[in-house]
């Protein structure tokens, strides 16, 4: 089941954990994406043999536009390389270029229980925003999830607290297939960063930012221009005091301090001392001013990166090809696990 890391760049003697992470091609990531998941593993990308996705198949849960979809595909790969990550030294694929992700989810499916993905938040939530379309899929995909997982011997799995619930199914069926045949799966473990920022809506802070909001001025993208991002952050909503302090009762300012600190590296109590006596308008302004230069190198290098998609085809084939290399193995010794026959090349 070990086998040397897929970082050429790392000796073979100190063989780090594995880390795997994917994202859906929802189109342009917010900041709530960036800080709270993809700025994190960026900085841990090189602590790990960390190996990352853009999950398509997932996507097919929601009826999909195709072009929008293909479109929305190679656009997310090439925000996360804008964000940092370096396709060249850790695997960068799409999920449904490595057909063992497939394959894997249906002999998972097989060993996992019908009440387990029924006691799903995910799959509650979501049927309750499809309710037209609740199909196979929408309640299966946990296997698929767990498929991602498993076909790599990860060992470390970033992820917020709200897909925590599916990194503990992967792991349940590891340990139940483990059970019937064997060392087969390694077990892996959710790692939740510490000092990733939930970042809130900028029209109602109490709720987490999205952009499938109505309000477009609740969230910001990590493509939008400067002045798109000085005007959200202008409107963003405060309350009717006017002191700068993190505290219960002031979600919109603890909210604007938070993406003040994430892209600093300021303290909250730092922030707080050095905005003491500014009003909040003065605030959202330095904030707003912050975030959009934070933000303009990530917007040129996505423009880069859409201007040559011969380079971002190329890492995204590599990517595919070294990803596939590990999946096969996996997925032969399940094959043969289960008492499928060979196939005959």
């Amino acid at each position: 089941m070990n086998e040397q890391p897929i970082n050429q760049n790392n000796s073979a003697e100190v063989k780090q954990k594995r880390m795997f992470s994917a994202i859906q091609p929802s189109g342009n990531l917010t900041l709530g994406n960036y800080l709270g998941a993809i700025k994190n593993w960026r900085i841990l990308q090189d602590e790990y043999d960390s190996i990352f996705s853009v999950a398509d198949l997932h996507a097919l849960t929601v009826r999909q536009n195709p072009a929008e979809l293909r479109k929305n595909t190679l656009g997310m790969a090439a925000s996360l390389i804008a964000c940092g990550i370096d396709a060249k030294k850790h695997p960068l694929f799409i999920q449904s270029h490595v057909a063992e992700h497939a394959e894997l989810s249906w002999i998972l499916s097989c060993f996992t229980m019908f009440g387990e993905l029924s006691r799903m938040t995910q799959f509650k939530d979501k049927s309750k925003k499809n309710a037209d379309n609740i199909n196979a899929g929408l309640f299966t995909y946990p296997s698929l999830m767990a498929a991602d997982i498993l076909l790599y011997n990860t060992e470390v799995v970033p992820v917020g607290e709200d897909q925590r619930q599916h990194v503990e199914l992967a792991r349940d069926i590891a340990i139940r297939f483990n059970s019937i045949y064997g060392d087969v799966f390694n077990v892996p473990e959710s790692f939740i960063p510490t000092y990733g920022a939930r970042v809130k809506s900028l029209a109602e802070p109490t709720k987490k930012m999205s952009k499938s909001d109505d309000n477009q001025n609740a969230y910001v993208l990590i493509l939008d221009d400067k002045d798109t991002v000085m005007r959200k952050f202008k409107r963003a909503v405060t309350d009717s005091e006017a002191e700068i302090v993190f505290r219960e009762g002031k979600d919109g300012i603890n909210n604007l301090l938070t993406i003040m600190s994430a892209f600093t590296g300021k303290s909250i109590a730092e922030l707080e001392a050095e905005f003491a006596g500014k009003g909040y308008g003065d605030f959202k302004m330095a904030v707003g001013e912050t975030v959009a230069d934070s933000l303009a190198p990530i917007r040129e290098r996505y423009d880069e990166l859409m201007k040559d998609k011969a380079y971002l085809e190329e890492c995204i084939k590599e990517g595919a090809e070294r990803a596939s290399y590990i999946a096969c193995r996996v997925l032969s010794k399940v094959y043969k696990k289960v008492g499928l026959l060979p196939r005959i090349r």
